[in-house]
């Protein structure tokens, strides 16, 4: 039987390359946003990002093992369709795959203590789907990286 995500991106060897590559990948799809929208995921992020020292950090390494949970049936889906790009994989199902993923993110809001960082989530949340669903390319290639 394969390996699931959760047994190959969240070992202790593997999870602090699977976080910074993460957190690689944010930076990297929101230094390329543009317009209105972009402007508030940029300035949210920013928010986050200059919250505390290593406040980003701490969120992305708590939610790696949720937000790999939301992938794992949507992986073991595609590695029985013998497809061969994960990315394009999560393209084609871009909604279902962004609310699985953003349904992580609001857990933490729903819980969340920081009100400037709640401020800044719920800013951008509304159109948050659309920003997910454009990083899945990248995102899938990640995962492949790992699991592929």
């Amino acid at each position: 039987m394969a390996a699931t995500l959760t047994e190959i991106m969240l070992t202790p060897e593997t999870q602090p390359a699977v976080v910074a590559d993460c957190l690689q990948l944010i930076q990297q799809e929101v230094a390329g946003k543009s317009g209105v929208s972009g402007t508030a995921v940029k300035l949210a992020y920013k928010t986050a990002s200059s919250f505390a020292p290593g406040y980003l950090q701490s969120k992305v390494e708590e939610m790696v093992p949720d937000m790999v949970a939301q992938l794992e049936p949507f992986w073991a889906d595609f590695a029985a369709s013998g497809a061969s790009g994960f990315g394009d994989y999560l393209v084609k199902r871009g909604d279902e795959v962004s609310e699985a993923l953003l349904s992580v993110t609001d857990a933490y809001a729903a819980t969340g203590t920081r009100p400037v960082i709640l401020k800044a989530y719920r800013t951008v949340r509304g159109g948050a789907g659309k920003h997910v669903t454009a990083a899945l390319p990248n995102l899938g290639s990640l995962v492949q990286k790992y699991a592929g």
